[in-house]
């Protein structure tokens, strides 16, 4: 069911509620993965919201979904009433690039619309006296490395280095990090009604991330998945970065496992509670390089925009994944090369031959 705002009636005190897994962001690139992995594990009772209605496809694969925004205190406080919320994936943000125009906002949407969850979570958690599972996605955005120099002698970076974010939604992730913490173990510490361990916070930063099945939106790492989709469709692509350009990627399948990795990994298996994963770190010249071996016909051409690409140098040439993969048996699928061959390539062309 998919409704453009919550008419239901609130259930009378006593009546029972339905258990539910709730997706944020449920419209977005991960968000469709995230939905049909979860119904594919048997999951039917997932509740999904996004400001924009759902595609029929997808809105038949959750128990109910809404069209509706995070900031909405009155509608959260609906689905608090409605169902007793389990496990929390949030995934809805503004990302980077239209968060520089609109700085104000991403902080109102990133961190206003985090605190919101984060308070269901925890009013769920006391009103059916059991923990609730919070899955936070952050990103590579948190990190701000000073120069490209510093850049590339610092080589694999750890989860605590360079936490120093030039934009505003890198800002508001690694706040809405510390925040996750504090939800967890210190919520209210000084209130004498006190409950604590509310919640059971996970965070996993995701890399730059390519979708075969959802058209990049934008975002400062999309350069990489635009490239695929322009030579795809026959379309000319002028890249915003320099040939040199690197950060780390992976392909939208092993995103989703490792979030489900995470979100089914035994506490006692977890030494943190933010990880980061990735697979693969080209160049942006490598990733053009591979898209004309698939389509040769392909017009890829570099024009850098040094705004963006300053955001993108940012960021690590890579990330140090081992505690992921120490702790819970993070192992991407796919490198760079099986990432195009069996999955990318085939999908998209697939995608623009209809």
């Amino acid at each position: 069911m998919t409704t453009a705002a919550m008419v239901e009636t609130t259930p009378e005190r006593g009546a029972r509620r339905n258990p539910a897994v709730l997706v944020t962001g449920a419209n977005g690139e991960v968000g469709h993965g995230l939905i049909q992995a979860l119904h594919g594990t048997g999951r039917r009772d997932v509740v999904a919201i996004d400001v924009r209605k759902l595609e029929p496809v997808l809105a038949d694969l959750c128990h109910d979904s809404y069209v509706g925004d995070i900031c909405d205190t009155s509608l959260l406080e609906r689905l608090l009433a409605m169902y007793e919320i389990t496990e929390v994936y949030h995934l809805a943000a503004l990302l980077s690039t239209r968060g520089e125009f609109t700085p104000e906002t991403a902080h109102a949407v990133n961190v206003g619309g985090t605190l919101n969850l984060l308070r269901l979570a925890a009013e769920q958690a006391r009103s059916h006296g059991k923990r609730v599972k919070f899955i936070f996605p952050s990103t590579i955005a948190v990190y701000g490395v000073p120069d490209k120099a510093t850049k590339e002698r610092a080589g694999c970076v750890g989860e605590g280095d360079f936490l120093h974010p030039i934009t505003m939604y890198g800002c508001n992730k690694l706040y809405c990090e510390h925040l996750g913490r504090y939800y967890a173990k210190h919520y209210r510490q000084l209130a004498r009604d006190r409950v604590p361990d509310l919640i059971d916070f996970r965070c996993v930063r995701y890399p730059g991330l390519i979708s075969a099945d959802t058209v990049p939106s934008g975002g400062t790492s999309d350069y990489a998945p635009e490239m695929i989709h322009a030579a795809a469709e026959g379309v000319p692509y002028k890249c915003f970065v320099s040939p040199d350009a690197r950060i780390p990627f992976m392909a939208m399948p092993d995103a989703i496992e490792a979030t489900l990795q995470l979100a089914s990994a035994p506490e006692s298996k977890l030494t943190r509670r933010i990880y980061n994963i990735s697979s693969f770190s080209p160049a942006a010249g490598e990733i053009a390089d591979l898209v004309r071996s698939f389509f040769p016909r392909a017009e890829i051409t570099f024009e850098p925009d040094r705004q963006r690409e300053a955001i993108v140098d940012s960021w690590p040439a890579d990330v140090d994944d081992s505690a992921a993969r120490r702790d819970w048996g993070y192992r991407p699928r796919y490198d760079f090369r099986s990432a195009f061959e069996e999955y990318l390539v085939p999908r998209i062309r697939a995608r623009y031959a209809r």
